[in-house]
């Protein structure tokens, strides 16, 4: 869980997330909800004649995941600001389950109470494998927001 404000995360700070497992059901509930049908996601046969032998997981789905079990708290991250260099550099199958690695490499504060923290990020597998790398920023509060009513 990210529960620390701008000033409290340091660099070199490294936070891993719980895991979660890739069914099949989000494999076609995403399709359904992006409109990305294709087939190597969905159709087995045409999974089998591929490089991967099967079906595999939708790599923004992965992503998609990924950001739920980072868990934010609410009033300390003020918004999702971005990702650089992401690579998908390993197929995530039916039944893996991913875990999210990530450490602080920069800081950048801005003017407006906040600043930007980049990690570099991997979502991993059970395996302790990359499935996804690249730099996730997140836009952080220096300190406590009113909730506006």
């Amino acid at each position: 869980m990210f529960n620390k404000y701008y000033g409290e995360v340091e660099i070199g700070e490294e936070w891993v997330s719980g895991g979660r497992t890739i069914t099949e059901a989000d494999i076609v509930n995403f399709a359904g909800v992006s409109g990305d049908f294709y087939p190597l996601h969905l159709d087995r046969e045409y999974a089998k004649n591929t490089p991967f032998g099967e079906p595999i997981a939708h790599g923004m789905r992965v992503l998609s995941v990924a950001t739920g079990l980072m868990n934010f708290t609410p009033g300390i991250i003020a918004a999702f600001y971005g990702m650089d260099k992401i690579r998908f550099v390993r197929p995530t199958l039916i039944g893996d389950t991913i875990k999210v690695k990530m450490k602080a490499i920069e800081k950048q504060e801005r003017k407006n109470g906040t600043g930007v923290i980049a990690y570099d990020t991997k979502i991993v597998n059970q395996h302790g494998d990359a499935v996804i790398a690249g730099t996730l920023r997140l836009l952080i509060n220096r300190a406590p927001v009113a909730a506006e009513v």
